[in-house]
């Protein structure tokens, strides 16, 4: 399952249709996809110093304009440029990171260059954005820092990419994933012998949890472009402040939507043989818990011979050497497992067969990113790109280009090609007119209504100075010499602003008239 909230939403509704029509049957949820919930708190965690920006600047700048890349050439020496920025995978972006640490002292050459006016200026947004980060003494300190941080992803991200049933170990390796986090500023006697459950309730807002910012580890890198920056203790003091935020945001992030909130999840570690050689009496534990959540979703008739066949595995077969020494990455764990429970524990291997099948992310939807990011040029709309993945999906379903099968259905789509393109302009033109259309009908509407209000507030004053200029001329009439004079004089100024404002009022209204006929015809 993917980790929008429109996936939980539709998980709920479809959660209630089985409940009707089955009576009583649930699906066994086990959380939002792994991977899509760390990219996503990532991007949380970094998005206070719009790094983006900067990195997508960088690499904007260059793409395909061959001048200014032989400029930049002929100044620093260098061929090496900034890569492209992902937007939609944030931690896939840590070879950006380092490319951009690699060339940022060519580009300062590049800029320098530019203000001395020995190049060209680009006069693009993405220069001006380059020319501000130029200006801020920190900006090393923070690439080192986004880099630190993507790197303590990397081996997880490395780990889950694949189809292979990892279920059993993604309780125990996001765990350590959130402590190898948490480690860098909070107090260590707070994550001690800490349960995977507390790890997603843990309170960050409580001070008293917290390292000083002073203490917060960002990493060596960023330590040592901090002690380069030549700033004030206070600017230095704000920045381990901004990382301390930025790692609360990451970690609440992932607390959030995390998978160790199921105990589906936790208990799935049962299946795990390090833990079944190590600690049996657990995993029997979890194992009945498992067998409760499935009885109890109706996805499981009956539970007793599961429960005392994996007690027999547990007792007989996991003192052997294999279960400690099982690495999930040169072996597979349904292969593992099924050599010892196939023939022996047939209702059992049943079981963990089911289990097995619960997915620990979307790994074929990542790779099908890494697609698109092969296929996709800038400026690519979503139709197109649509298309360019039907195209290769097609041609890895006939295993190459030269085995596509040339059928007469295909060479008959592609001499009409031309004519399809044709009537999409067409229907392409005729929508943004339409949208044209509209807008300006909304405009001279959101004007009208302007013009509505503005004649109602003008009425109002008029009113307004017409009452208090007759106050005054009454006031007037009980009084004598300068006094008279003195409130006659203010009574008619009044009126002659009363005037110039009827006057206004009529040239307010027929304007009125004028754009209410006018929008009679649009």
């Amino acid at each position: 399952m993917d980790g929008p909230n429109v996936n939980f939403r539709f998980l709920e509704l479809l959660q209630s249709d089985l409940k009707e029509m089955y009576g009583g049957a649930q699906l066994v949820a086990v959380g939002s996809c792994g991977l899509h919930t760390l990219h996503n708190a990532f991007k949380a965690g970094f998005s206070m110093w719009q790094m983006e920006k900067l990195l997508r600047a960088m690499h904007t700048l260059f793409n395909n304009v061959p001048a200014r890349r032989e400029d930049y050439v002929t100044v620093t020496k260098s061929s090496v440029f900034p890569l492209a920025f992902c937007g939609h995978r944030w931690l896939e972006n840590l070879p950006v990171v380092q490319r951009a640490l690699e060339v940022w002292p060519f580009l300062q050459l590049y800029a320098d260059a530019v203000k001395k006016k020995e190049l060209p200026n680009p006069g693009t947004g993405s220069f001006e954005t380059i020319e501000a980060a130029q200006k801020d003494r920190l900006i090393l300190a923070k690439l080192q820092f986004f880099a630190t941080i993507a790197r303590t992803f990397q081996p997880f991200l490395k780990r889950y990419q694949t189809d292979e049933p990892a279920m059993p170990f993604l309780a125990s390796d996001l765990a350590e994933l959130m402590k190898s986090l948490l480690r860098r500023f909070v107090k260590r006697e707070v994550l001690q012998d800490i349960t995977k459950l507390q790890l997603t309730k843990l309170d960050l807002s409580e001070k008293k949890n917290l390292l000083l910012p002073q203490k917060v580890d960002i990493g060596l890198g960023a330590e040592k472009a901090l002690k380069e920056s030549a700033v004030s203790d206070l600017r230095v003091l704000e920045f381990r402040s901004d990382c301390m935020q930025g790692l609360t945001n990451i970690v609440r992030k992932v607390q959030e939507k995390s998978p160790l909130k199921y105990t589906t999840v936790r208990q799935m570690a049962c299946l795990d043989p390090s833990n079944m050689f190590r600690d049996p009496d657990r995993c029997k534990e979890q194992m009945k818990g498992l067998v409760q959540t499935f009885l109890q979703t109706k996805q499981l008739s009956g539970g007793d011979v599961i429960l005392q066949q994996f007690d027999a595995l547990l007792t007989l077969e996991c003192r052997n050497e294999e279960f400690l020494s099982f690495q999930p990455l040169v072996r597979r764990l349904d292969t593992f497992l099924w050599g010892f429970l196939n023939r022996t524990y047939p209702e059992a291997w049943a079981f963990c067969q089911k289990l097995l099948l619960l997915s620990h992310g979307q790994a074929s939807v990542e790779r099908g990113f890494s697609v698109n990011k092969e296929v996709e040029t800038d400026n690519m709309h979503e139709e197109t790109m649509v298309a360019h993945r039907l195209v290769c999906d097609y041609v890895d379903l006939h295993g190459g280009v030269t085995k596509v099968p040339l059928t007469k259905e295909l060479l008959v789509s592609v001499g009409a090609a031309r004519s399809r393109y044709r009537v999409f302009l067409d229907q392409q033109r005729a929508r943004k007119e339409g949208e044209a259309r509209t807008q300006k009908r909304k405009l001279a509407e959101d004007y009208l209504t302007d013009l509505k209000k503005k004649r109602t507030t003008v009425q109002e004053v008029c009113t307004c100075l017409t009452t208090e200029a007759d106050k005054l001329a009454e006031e007037a009439e009980g009084k004598s010499g300068s006094k008279m004079a003195q409130l006659l004089s203010k009574s008619n100024a009044l009126r002659r602003a009363s005037k110039d404002k009827m006057t206004e009022l009529k040239k307010v209204e027929e304007e009125i008239t004028i754009k209410a006929e006018e929008l009679r015809y649009m």
